[in-house]
């Protein structure tokens, strides 16, 4: 077994070595520009994107004409609420989301916010999940967009996008679904569950990092987007600047082994959540569960032990890949922004830790990892003064 043991795929994952081997070629002998349209090298850089394109709408229930390349799931949330604000401010000025989104969606709407939108900031029941009602009721005549994450990065909660959706459609609000956790892990259709706009990346789910995508919808109703970059009018003028054609052509490759073995994948990876949520738990009291166990995603496992400080935990682990939150915030001191949004008390959310789950995860693994938290976490309980 190979140390340290990696368990922080939410991340990000390492590319799968089909990805990495379709990628290879478009940094050598195919390494010409997609905008290129007068030469054989350019044009065999643009049937690489198209296909890539259809493949990654194909995993969304898209058309390819609806995939709008980007850098990654932080530029697509800018591009989807930025763009669509400002885009429809003669119509409204409203924008809804929730408490335990990324930051990546609450600084945008933070900076939307200073430029004089309305911003409505939902806290989610304790479970994690959205209350409908409390949506419903703050759903107003100017308002134009909801936001809402399809999993959350740290405790994994599946949202139900679906009704979400439907509300939306009902008040004719547009939708918008950070999809950068979900995508490839869990179905996502965007017909199916009333998307009008979803965020993704390649490297949540086995591709390489700095692509990903917009979807954004064409027809019924055609979404009104304002371009956050220009120079070039590449992607239908929604996202100028010369495509990273190696990286999309990972993303293609890695949404097309996502969709072919998604089912047996999730199968296999909750299966070792629940191996080790329970080992940990035959082993030691005072353990919590983070978030909804219902609905959440397949790899997920987001615990606070009791008496124990998170980041303390770590440091007597350097043989495992944890986080005690999410990768983009984990350098605050500050308890996780999500699990206060749920309510959990400081002393409780000081002691999380997530895990990540994964594609190369095994039972052998699992089962090392929770023998050494065992460990770690009964040693520093007898360090607690009594």
């Amino acid at each position: 077994m190979k140390k340290p043991v990696y368990l922080d795929n939410h991340a990000t994952t390492p590319v799968d070595p089909r990805v990495l081997e379709r990628m290879l070629p478009y940094f050598g002998e195919r390494f010409g520009n997609a905008a290129s349209r007068s030469h054989s090298f350019g044009w065999e850089a643009e049937k690489a994107v198209e296909l890539a394109r259809r493949r990654i709408a194909a995993l969304a229930g898209a058309t390819p004409r609806e995939i709008v390349f980007t850098s990654g799931a932080t530029e697509s949330n800018n591009l989807a609420l930025k763009g669509v604000m400002e885009a429809c401010r003669t119509r409204g000025n409203h924008l809804v989301t929730m408490a335990t989104e990324h930051q990546a969606v609450l600084d945008p709407a933070r900076h939307l916010e200073r430029q004089g939108f309305r911003v409505t900031v939902l806290p989610p029941e304790p479970d994690g999940l959205l209350s409908l009602d409390r949506l419903r009721a703050a759903l107003a005549p100017d308002t134009i967009l909801v936001s809402v994450m399809a999993a959350n990065n740290e405790i994994g909660v599946l949202q139900p996008v679906r009704e979400i959706g439907a509300i939306c459609r009902e008040r004719g609000v547009l939708f918008h679904s950070d999809a950068a956790q979900a995508f490839g892990k869990i179905p996502l259709d965007v017909e199916r569950d009333n998307i009008d706009l979803l965020s993704i990346t390649a490297h949540k789910l086995y591709g390489p990092k700095g692509v990903g995508a917009l979807y954004v919808r064409r027809r019924h109703p055609r979404v009104p987007l304002a371009a956050q970059m220009d120079g070039g009018g590449h992607e239908a003028g929604m996202r100028s600047g010369t495509l990273n054609v190696p990286a999309i052509v990972g993303f293609g490759e890695a949404c097309a082994l996502a969709g072919a073995e998604m089912a047996e994948e999730s199968t296999r990876i909750a299966g070792l959540r629940d191996r080790l949520r329970e080992r940990l738990e035959a082993q030691l009291d005072g353990v919590a569960v983070n978030g909804s166990l219902e609905r959440r995603l397949p790899g997920n496992l987001n615990l606070s032990f009791a008496g124990v400080e998170g980041d303390a935990l770590l440091m007597t682990l350097p043989d495992l890949a944890l986080s005690t939150g999410s990768a983009c915030s984990s350098a605050t001191v500050e308890p996780s922004h999500v699990l206060r949004a749920l309510g959990v008390g400081e002393e409780r959310a000081r002691g999380a830790l997530r895990f990540g789950l994964g594609r190369w995860t095994t039972a052998d693994e699992v089962d090392y990892a929770a023998g050494r938290i065992v460990d770690a976490v009964r040693k520093l309980r007898a360090l607690r003064p009594q």
